[in-house]
Parts: C-alpha cells; sequence; structure tokens
C-alpha cells in the first residue's frame, strides 16, 4: 500500500521510508536522520497510517472520531501549516478519514475549545501547546488512544529547555499510555547516538529502538561572492551592503531565492538595501523574522509557495523544514558561525528529493572568506558539531510540577518516579526533590513570610494541587522556556499591527523619530502601556531596531576550520578561490606580523597615541575570547597593576592600556596556562553579577515573577529589579536554593562555556608563540580595534573615523 502511494506521486520511496514502515509495524522507537527536502515527513506519517491501517484491516475507510492517534511536535509555529496540509494530503489518499489540525499559540480560542470536545487524530503543535494542553482539567482523557508522537527537528530542540520540555512531555505521556511509539527526526549532528538517548530517556536502556539513516548524499555547491578588490584593513559589518550589486543578478538569475542572514537588524537593513538599489523589487521581494506579526509571516509563506516572491530576506525562522519547492538558490550573509547551520540553510533550495542545493556566501569583510573556504572543507567531510543536553534544570521542572498542580494535582512519589525516567532528570536526588516540592508549597527557607509564593496545596490525600483560580491563570499564561526582552507591539494609529520589538530599543526612541521595521520607515507618535504607536514615514533615514541575544557564536569546529585554512595559506596550497583572493592582504600580514600556523598562536605588541595595545589570535570565537580576555587581563595585572580596554571578534582579542604591557613576562609566567582557571576566573570576572543576570529567565521560567496580562506586560527594568531582589534575597539568606545553584551553574557550562574554555587554553598552552611587534595596526588586528570603537561612536562617525585610519594604513603599506 506504502509503496502503491509513492507511486502515485510519480516518487519511488527512499530507502528509510520504507525502513521506518518495517521499524513502526515492529513498534520500535526511533530516530530518523534525513537531509532537508527528502520527504522525511512523509518518511514518518505513512508508517504510522499504515500501522492504522494494518490495526482496523475491515473498516479503516468508515472509521471516524477515533480520538488522538499522533502528535507532531515542531519547534518553530512556522512549519505548523506545511506539515498540517502534507499529513491531511497523505489521509486523503490513503482513504485514511482521519482529520489532522494545528494546535499553537495562533490558533483561536474558538478551535481549541472544539479540539478539547473533540480530538483530531492527528495534532501539530509546539512543546509549549502541549504543556498548556497537560494544565487542562482532565487532560489524560485526550491522550488515552496516543499510539506515537513524533518530534521534528529534534536536532533543534535538544541542548535547549524546550527540548527538556519535550522529554518531559513524553515521560508524561508515556505515563498516562505506557505503549506510546517515540520518533525524532533530525538533521545530522556530531552526537547522534546521544540525541537518540536524550530523546527515548530511559527506554533508550531496553534496546528496542532503531536509528535510521537516510543514505542520501546531498550535493551542496557552495559559490562565494567574491568583491571586486580586497580591502587590506578590513572590518565588520562595512563590505556587506556593499556588495548588493553582486546580490542583485544572483536574486535576477534564478526563479526564487532565500537571503539569510545572521540578525533581525541586519535583515531590515538587507531588505531596505536591495530596494533602494533596486526599487522596482517592490511587490516581488518579501521580509520574515519573529518579529513580524504571524499574519505577515504566513503571507510570504503562501507567496513562497505560489511562486509570486523573487527572494525573501529571512533569519533563522525560515532555517528549518517548510518546503519551499520554488526556492532554486540561498544567499548567506556572513559567516554562519556553524557548519551544521550552513547545511540546512543550504538545504533550503533544491527543497525535493534529488534535488541538488545551491548557496552563495556574500562576506561582511574580507577575512570572512576564511570562513567561506572553511566551509566549503567541512560541509565535504561532514565535520559537524555536537549538541550538547542540558541535565537538571530545576527551573522547568519546577514549572512543570505547577502544571501538574493546576490541573488535577499530582502525587509526588509517582511524579517522581516518571521525571527520573528522562535523560534530563535520571540523576535528580530524592533530596532534590524534596526541595522543589516544599519551594512550590511554602516558598522555601527565605519566601514563606509571603503568600504569593506559596502556590500550590497539599491535600489530605497527598495530593499537590494549585486551588487559586488566579495562580492557575498566571501559570498558564506563563507556561513556556523562552524568556527574551519585554516585547512591545507596533501598531498604526489608524489601526492595524505590524508585529513586535523590544522594549531596550523602542525606550531610546522619542515622539517623531523615526524608525525601520518590516520594512517600512515608521515614524514614532506615542508610547501607551506597551503599544507602540506610528504612522508611515518618507524619511529614507532611521534606526534599525536591535535584538537581544541574536548574535550567533562560532562552533568550536568551525574555530579548527579556519586555523586549517590559514595553514593552507602557509602550506602554498591555493586550491581554493578564497585564498586566492586573500593574497594581497595575507602578504601583508606577513609582511608587516607574521599568520599563525596551526600549531600557533600570534600576538601583536603594538604602542599608538591611544595607548598600549596587545592582541592575541586563538581563534576561538567571540564567547571564548570574551572569557579569555579578561582572564588574561587579570594574570597581567598580577605582574604590574594596570587598567584595560578590552575588545574582541571571533579571531582574536585586543587589550589597551595606557601603560606597557609586560607581555614578555606575563609569557614567562605562562599567562595561558589551564591551571587555576577557577580561582582566576572568579577573579577576573564578576560571576555573580553574570549569574544574577542569567537568574531572570530562571525566576521567570520558575513562576517567581509573572510578566503580565496579554497587552499588560511587566516592563524590562521593573522585572529585572524583581528578579535582582530575589537573587540577593537567596544569596544571602537561603545560600542552598536549588534555582540560585542553578544560575551559576549556567553561568560556567554555557554562558562562560567552561568546558571549551578549558579546551581553548590547553591548545593555547601547548602552541608555540610567535611574538611581534608591527610598527603600525595590522590587516588582523583591525577588525578587532574597529569593534572597540564602535562601542562609542556613532555609526556615521566610526565610518569616517575607519576611512581616515585606512587610508594612513594604505600609504604606510603602498
Amino acid at each position: 500500500m506504502a509503496l502503491d502511494w509513492y507511486h502515485g506521486r510519480n516518487w519511488d520511496p527512499f530507502p528509510f521510508q520504507l525502513d521506518t514502515i518495517k521499524e513502526i509495524l515492529s513498534h520500535k522507537h526511533g530516530l530518523l536522520n534525513a537531509p532537508t527536502g527528502s520527504g522525511k515527513t512523509y518518511g514518518l506519517w505513512i508508517p504510522i497510517l499504515i500501522k492504522w491501517i494494518s490495526q482496523n484491516p475491515s473498516n479503516y475507510k468508515e472509521r471516524e472520531k477515533n480520538g488522538l492517534q499522533a502528535i507532531w511536535i515542531t519547534p518553530l509555529r512556522a512549519l505548523s501549516k506545511d506539515i498540517r496540509q502534507a499529513c491531511q494530503d497523505a489521509c486523503t489518499e490513503l482513504e485514511v478519514p482521519w482529520k489532522v489540525e494545528i494546535r499553537t499559540g495562533d490558533t483561536t480560542s474558538s478551535q481549541k475549545a472544539r479540539q478539547k470536545r473533540q480530538m483530531p487524530e492527528g495534532l501539530v503543535t509546539t512543546p509549549e501547546s502541549l504543556h498548556v494542553l497537560f494544565s487542562n482539567k482532565g487532560h489524560k482523557k485526550y491522550f488515552e488512544n496516543l499510539q506515537v508522537i513524533v518530534i521534528d527537528e529534534w536536532h533543534e530542540l535538544l541542548g535547549t529547555k524546550r527540548g527538556v520540555q519535550v522529554e518531559l512531555a513524553i515521560a508524561h505521556l508515556k505515563k498516562i499510555n505506557p505503549k506510546l511509539l517515540v520518533w525524532g527526526i533530525s538533521a545530522t549532528i556530531g552526537n547522534m547516538n546521544q540525541a537518540l538517548e536524550v530523546l527515548l530517556g530511559n527506554a533508550f536502556k531496553d534496546g528496542k529502538h532503531s536509528f535510521i539513516k537516510a543514505e542520501i548524499n546531498k550535493r551542496i555547491e557552495v559559490e562565494s561572492v567574491l568583491p571586486d578588490s580586497i580591502e587590506k584593513f578590513p572590518w565588520s559589518g562595512h563590505l556587506g551592503i556593499n556588495m548588493v550589486d553582486k546580490v542583485l543578478p544572483i536574486i535576477h538569475r534564478f526563479q526564487t531565492t532565500l537571503i539569510f542572514t545572521n540578525t533581525r537588524a541586519q535583515c531590515e537593513l538587507w531588505y531596505q538595501t536591495l530596494l533602494a538599489a533596486e526599487p522596482d523589487l517592490a511587490g516581488t521581494i518579501a521580509m520574515h523574522h519573529g518579529s513580524i506579526d504571524a499574519e505577515l509571516r504566513s503571507w510570504v509563506e503562501d507567496a513562497l509557495h505560489n511562486e509570486q516572491l523573487k527572494a525573501v530576506v529571512c533569519t533563522s525562522s525560515l532555517d528549518l523544514g517548510v518546503d519551499f519547492r520554488p526556492v532554486e538558490a540561498v544567499i548567506q550573509i556572513g559567516g554562519p558561525k556553524g557548519i551544521a547551520r550552513f547545511v540546512q540553510r543550504a538545504g533550503r533550495s533544491g527543497h525535493q528529493p534529488g534535488a541538488s542545493s545551491k548557496i552563495h556566501f556574500v562576506p561582511t569583510h574580507s577575512l570572512e572568506l576564511i570562513e567561506a573556504a572553511a566551509l566549503r572543507e567541512a560541509v565535504k567531510s561532514q565535520k559537524l558539531e555536537d549538541r550538547k543536553p542540558i541535565v537538571n534544570p530545576f527551573d522547568v521542572l519546577i514549572q512543570y510540577l505547577i502544571n501538574l498542580a493546576v490541573a488535577d494535582g499530582f502525587k509526588a512519589t509517582e511524579v517522581y518516579q516518571t521525571v527520573i525516567q528522562t535523560f534530563a532528570y535520571q540523576y535528580l536526588s530524592e533530596e532534590e526533590f524534596s526541595w522543589m516540592l516544599d519551594f512550590i508549597t511554602t516558598g522555601g527557607d527565605s519566601l514563606k513570610a509571603y503568600d504569593e509564593y506559596k502556590k500550590v496545596e497539599i491535600e489530605e490525600d497527598g495530593t499537590y494541587k494549585v486551588h487559586s483560580k488566579k495562580i492557575a491563570l498566571q501559570h498558564r499564561l506563563s507556561i513556556g522556556t523562552i524568556v527574551g526582552d519585554v516585547n512591545m507591539t507596533v501598531k498604526y494609529v489608524s489601526g492595524g499591527r505590524i508585529g513586535t520589538v523590544e522594549e531596550t530599543f523602542i525606550s531610546q526612541l522619542n515622539p517623531g523619530d523615526v524608525f525601520w521595521f518590516a520594512g517600512r520607515s515608521l515614524e514614532l507618535v506615542r508610547i501607551r502601556n506597551l503599544e507602540v504607536q506610528v504612522k508611515r514615514s518618507k524619511s529614507k533615514k532611521g534606526k534599525v531596531p536591535r535584538w537581544m541575544g541574536s548574535r550567533m557564536l562560532l562552533s568550536s569546529q568551525m574555530s579548527q576550520s579556519l586555523k586549517q585554512k590559514l595553514q593552507d595559506y602557509l602550506d602554498r596550497d591555493f586550491s581554493t578561490v578564497e585564498l586566492q583572493k586573500l593574497v594581497p592582504l595575507f602578504e601583508l600580514q606577513q609582511k608587516w606580523s607574521s599568520i599563525p600556523g596551526i600549531n600557533e598562536c600570534l600576538i601583536e605588541s603594538i604602542e599608538s597615541r591611544e595607548g598600549y595595545h596587545l592582541f592575541v589570535y586563538p581563534f576561538e570565537g567571540r564567547v571564548v575570547h570574551q572569557i579569555m580576555s579578561a582572564l588574561v587581563a587579570w594574570r597581567l595585572t598580577l605582574i604590574r597593576p594596570m587598567s584595560f580596554s578590552i575588545a574582541m571578534n571571533d579571531y582574536g582579542f585586543e587589550l589597551l592600556s595606557d601603560v606597557p604591557i609586560p607581555i614578555d613576562e606575563g609569557l614567562e609566567r605562562n599567562i595561558f596556562s589551564p591551571e587555576a582557571l577557577d580561582e582566576d576566573l572568579q577573579r577576573a570576572i564578576n560571576e555573580s553579577e553574570m549569574a544574577s543576570r542569567r537568574f531572570r529567565e530562571i525566576a521567570t521560567i520558575a513562576g517567581l515573577v509573572f510578566q503580565g496580562y496579554p497587552g499588560k506586560q511587566m516592563k524590562s527594568r521593573h522585572l529585572q529589579a524583581s528578579t535582582s531582589l530575589l537573587f540577593k534575597v537567596f544569596k544571602e539568606y537561603d545560600p542552598s536554593n536549588l534555582l540560585l545553584r542553578q544560575a551559576y551553574d549556567e553561568v560556567i557550562n554555557y554562558q562562560l562555556d567552561m568546558e571549551r574554555l578549558v579546551i581553548a587554553m590547553e591548545r593555547l598552552n601547548g602552541r608555540d608563540v610567535i611574538m611581534e611587534r608591527p610598527h603600525a595596526f595590522t590587516p588582523f588586528c583591525f577588525p578587532i580595534m574597529v569593534d572597540r570603537l564602535r562601542e562609542r561612536l556613532s555609526t556615521e562617525k566610526l565610518i569616517d573615523r575607519v576611512a581616515k585610519m585606512q587610508v594612513q594604513l594604505e600609504r604606510r603599506a603602498g
């Protein structure tokens, strides 16, 4: 029957699509590893339908209103419409009278109410919406007949608190129906076996599972868009939009092109630049990112499907598997900082089985061409990053416990046994669980005097339950683990919603100021509560919103690939066009300083009118350099008291002082030693301040602060003040508080990425140091110095200052 269905669409099924049928009919859990555009949705949905048909061979065509049979979890609401349509079409064609519906934050209240009365057989939903369902009284009846749950794009959820939400959801559903089948779909990552283990939790140990890899060698063509000439003194962000004349021919050459940017601000800027360069594109290009209103995003997705658009400028909002068949090419603006992300984005083109993918790399400054060359090599060798799973996030578990208490209540022993079936909480101790029970019922040692923290009551039979309607409502409005800055709705004065921007950006504007958003020039009229009222402006100039936390991080694999490309240059291997193009820049770098090999670290000491500069080039990524620079600065102050200004990029960092920096003595004392790292870091950085900021997210997820009702959210500064106060209270009066401990653990493991820092320091310690004292700023150090100036100069002043510096340095270079 499955073969007939595939052949009816003029497709020959891939082996993996037949393997999944066999494994699901054998009642095995599993993980499907398949590239974008290979038919992976059908690879699991068809087996689910075949299993249903095999269970009801005589009457499957007549059986209607069967209750919920299959849940399909997607990390992005944007994917839900496409998945639902594909699943519903398959049901129709196989004559299975199932209904497949969507339940996300965009689903209307009337649709949700209808679903509660009669659940569809198939439900496409998100982790948050599924947990909201768990908070309903009598929710277990919805899932009594559930046969399978599929987690789509599992690689995107793994290593996040949303992924832990999924782990808890699976454990909860398996408690309701122990025969539940669990399947995931994942793109290739470095730790596939561990991804399966995290997905299945304790069931992984039973061995009744299958890992199915689609043996499809999808061809990915990587083409760099090269500038006419190379700036010998590059700086971040400058080259990007100046390449617009190179990008426009690509857009015209293909039917439809996706233009990926790394941030929402960059997305807005490129959309404006393309329209300014070619006004005739108006109406044929669009923009798509997470802050644009859902209705506008849906219009863009539909227009892509219907071949109405030549190009869409987007962010990670279109990274994942929505099937846009008209897309023939992808353009990546700037380094994506990760190999897996680059492969995922490339796969958005040629989104059909057997088709090749084409991706164009547009550097935002000259040195990013090294990243392009490194990416091409990495794609060939499939050196992809691991996704590190999260262990024991107490805030997520506290939210889950209150969830159960809001619904029908729970018994402590039963829930503990369920929770420890997950990978995330497999080592959760009974003492830690008891602490959480005490925390949600009494507020813990430091909050016992405040009734609002006594959310859950213990009934006579030992059931933990929320009785307050107010607490229940506030909890349901707060379910989820995505905590960003407070978002403000942008609306026209005359009516009409445009999207959301963060409060920190709007707070910098005054009425009459112009800013660009959703591709429109808007003038701020007034702010009322959390509503930003605007009108259209004819001004061509305006600020572009900035969103917090949108900077992408250089992966360890990319770091190694970059160093290998430098080694290739030293070995005179010019087999890539990018290295050929960079020869003038590299020759000047070698003339004035050096280029480090794969086992070398370059340090440059330069004196200027600003003071004494020390540039170090570990090529380990901005996050590692941020901590490493503070550590090295601290160790140097032990030799001679001094103060530093610090700047960094993905390639290196700068220490600037007004007195000579004792680097020779520092190297003798081994300032790059990985020893005594913990002690020195505690002195070098304000770990408590970092933990306090991290605690804001933890407190919000755990329900310690309520962000407000729709349209009446708490302002960012008030939220920060509330969480900062709680942090100080716990630190002083409740030092054993698990949420406090979690804040410090997250700083060490995620924000500082201690594991990677240790590896980086060990690598650096084992390298030969090349010490250079150039007479002027070099091509390698110039972009780092510009990043420091960027913090204190306006964009216009920065451009003028940099242009003058470039002219002076070019003269020196002859």
